[in-house]
């Protein structure tokens, strides 16, 4: 049920267009209309002037012309009164004594509206002025059209009074590339989806640029934009026109046909409304930009939008017509990738060394696991250092050996330090900890919360002492998975003095490492790199088996940290609702984990992230690297003691009912006791 998330369906349909051939110009457009009803679209935009041709010139001032624009506008009505598609399609409309190049919006066999085209392109190849007017020569807020009055205006916004987030506005073509658009004021408006009829012939380098203006109007007005331009059909006398058509959502191109297709054609896409409201609701910026350009000098509004009603599909299953990107931190193009990676790098070596520079100190402590994140930190303080032409003779690294460490890590700690050249202390801990857990009255075998923490306060305390005795500042190395699900030790792992990680999910680290590992600097210690990516993630901190394997895994504990970073982008970074992250959870995962599964481990995310907000309130200071942070000074501020059960209920209200026979006979769904997250 797309609806029911937010989704709308947006389609482009160029369909067989030859200049004045209005009547099969007609009939394709109601094929295509036929073919987008199947499809469930919600809304449909067709070519500028797409009834005529926009290339008809002369003609335009023909009669018999705009007649059998009527007359095919007429056909259109009743080939669709049957449907609840709203199509937006071209057609030269009169009015006042003038002639407007206008979008036509229908639904069910009525006429909803017309919006006239703005700007008009008197330039180069283009002579529009000699046949049309601009919108603000209209003389009446309505117009007769097919035995109708209908509004008629560029001040005209579209929506369902049942679902406002079922939103649109209308521009046409060279509108767009006004310094002011239409579509910014629209937006403004509350319009969540822009619509675009064009008729851009193709010139070289021109697809690249719609790109570029469609991807930043999307962006700038926090919305979705759906641009069809013309076809090949049109007149070659001085122009190609090649079809080409772009649906983007943010700044994300989401779709794009191909230019030059000979074939009438749709291009679709589900634009996520909700996301784009939280985006508003999210952005100062955007509210401030209502109240500053919704009123004059003088308090008078500068336009006054009129809403014309449309009836939005309450209710329809269908396949998601978007790609849900399973790992959003990550990008799947290896170039893109690389390039993130970089950026990333270079921030967080840029941020520490910008704080040794500050503080003045020429030494970093650093504790040592031979895992993912104190790995990354170790590179990255690497990488300082070279920035400051600090010698890495600087970096005092310390590896603390306890309970549960493993001689692959070990061994790993040590080829690293011995391969760039940082000093390495060890100082086994088992003894210390054993020792203050008969003060405090533990037995010192059983493995609960106190006996794994006990390691990790005693690590961080050795890190802050020597901190002090060599006058350097302790590189924090938790990551901001671990931070969103509390899975560190308040106090322990959970405080530094500059947290390098603290902006990096988990899902990243890995591919971070193997950035570094690739770069030619890195190059002789690249197996070593390789090694700690594949070892698998582990607090170390219950004793290995009995092959000395490492026995304690995290994800086992948990969950997938791949499933974390999912929910925790599309819960916290786009507001999305418990469902809402499950049921696209169960869309970018399918065949991966099973529907239980993912609703298992998204409750445990909710539980923890609330939870553990405390360790979240204090602390240190770390670098934001992407478009989500969980810093109490920037991105997030949350109350400790919030409550979760909205979410939890909100989570379970939508899962299927579950027969009480099958839930008592599945015990093993429960989580263990011994599997109790240790971190506390």
């Amino acid at each position: 049920m797309i609806t029911r998330f937010g989704y709308v369906r947006v389609a482009t349909a160029v369909p067989a267009v030859r200049a004045a051939a209005v009547k099969d110009n007609a009939a394709s457009m109601i094929a295509l209309a036929d073919q987008a009803e199947r499809d469930h679209a919600d809304i449909v935009v067709y070519p500028e002037l797409s009834l005529t041709g926009y290339t008809c010139a002369d003609l335009f001032q023909q009669a018999v012309l705009l007649d059998a624009a009527q007359q095919g506008l007429a056909d259109f009505l009743y080939a669709t009164e049957s449907g609840m598609t709203v199509h937006v399609l071209g057609c030269p409309v009169a009015q006042g004594g003038r002639l407007f190049n206008g979008a036509v919006v229908v639904q069910a066999g009525q006429i909803l509206g017309v919006v006239p085209k703005t700007y008009i392109p008197g330039h180069r190849e283009f002579y529009e002025p000699r046949w049309f007017a601009g919108a603000d020569a209209n003389a009446a807020p309505d117009v007769r059209l097919c035995g109708s009055t209908v509004p008629f205006g560029a001040d005209l916004v579209f929506a369902d009074p049942a679902r406002p987030e079922f939103s649109f506005g209308i521009e046409l073509c060279e509108d767009l590339w006004a310094p002011v658009p239409p579509s910014s004021r629209l937006a403004l408006a509350g319009a969540t989806i822009l619509l675009n009829l064009s008729a851009s012939d193709n010139l070289v380098g021109k697809s690249e640029y719609r790109r570029q203006l469609v991807g930043q109007q999307s962006a700038r007005c926090l919305a979705a934009y759906a641009y069809c331009s013309a076809g090949v059909g049109e007149s070659t006398t001085d122009m190609v026109f090649g079809g080409h058509c772009l649906i983007a959502e943010n700044g994300i191109l989401l779709a794009e046909s191909a230019c030059f297709e000979r074939t009438p054609h749709l291009t679709t896409a589900d634009v996520d409304v909700g996301f784009l409201q939280h985006e508003r609701l999210a952005s100062p910026t955007y509210s401030q930009a209502v109240a500053r350009e919704g009123a004059g000098a003088d308090g008078s509004p500068w336009c006054e939008f009129r809403t014309v009603p449309v009836q939005a599909r309450l209710l329809r299953q269908a396949a998601l017509r978007r790609r849900v990107d399973a790992h959003p931190f990550v990008p799947q193009d290896p170039a893109k990738r690389h390039e993130r990676c970089q950026e990333i790098f270079a921030i967080q070596s840029t941020g520490l060394a910008t704080r040794l520079q500050h503080t003045g100190t020429k030494h970093a402590v650093i504790g040592l696991s031979g895992g993912l994140d104190s790995t990354l930190a170790l590179l990255v303080t690497r990488e300082a250092f070279a920035r400051l032409e600090l010698a890495p003779a600087g970096i005092h690294a310390f590896t603390m050996p306890g309970f549960g460490t493993s001689a692959r890590t070990l061994g790993n700690v040590k080829a690293l330090c011995q391969a760039l050249h940082v000093e390495l202390t060890l100082i086994d801990i088992t003894e210390s900890c054993r020792l203050h857990l008969r003060d405090i009255g533990h037995d010192g075998t059983t493995g609960d919360i106190a006996f794994e923490n006990v390691q990790a306060r005693e690590r961080t305390q050795i890190l802050m002492d020597k901190a002090n005795m060599l006058g350097a500042l302790v590189v924090g190395t938790g990551d901001l998975s671990e931070l969103a699900l509390g899975w560190c030790t308040y106090n322990g792992d959970h405080m530094s003095m500059y947290g390098v990680n603290a902006g990096v999910p988990k899902t990243l680290v890995r591919f971070l490492i193997r950035y570094v590992a690739e770069t030619p600097a890195y190059q002789h210690c690249a197996a070593t790199l390789n090694d700690i990516v594949a070892t698998p993630i582990s607090p170390e901190l219950l004793p290995p088996d009995k092959h000395g394997r490492i026995a304690q895994k995290t994800e086992d504990v948990v969950g997938p940290y791949e499933l974390h970073d999912f929910f925790l982008y599309q819960a916290v970074r786009c507001g999305f609702a418990p469902a809402k992250v499950r049921f696209l959870a169960e869309t970018a995962f399918a065949g991966q984990y099973a529907p239980a599964e993912i609703g298992k481990w998204l409750r445990l995310f909710y539980r923890r992230f609330f939870q553990q907000q405390f360790k979240r309130s204090c602390l240190p200071d770390g670098p934001k690297v992407g478009s989500l942070a969980l810093s109490p000074r920037g991105d997030w501020r949350m109350p400790s003691d919030a409550d979760a059960a909205e979410w939890l209920r909100e989570l379970d209200g939508d899962a299927p009912a579950k027969p009480a026979v099958a839930a008592a006979a599945s015990p093993a769904r429960k989580p263990k006791r011994a599997a109790r997250p240790a971190k506390r």
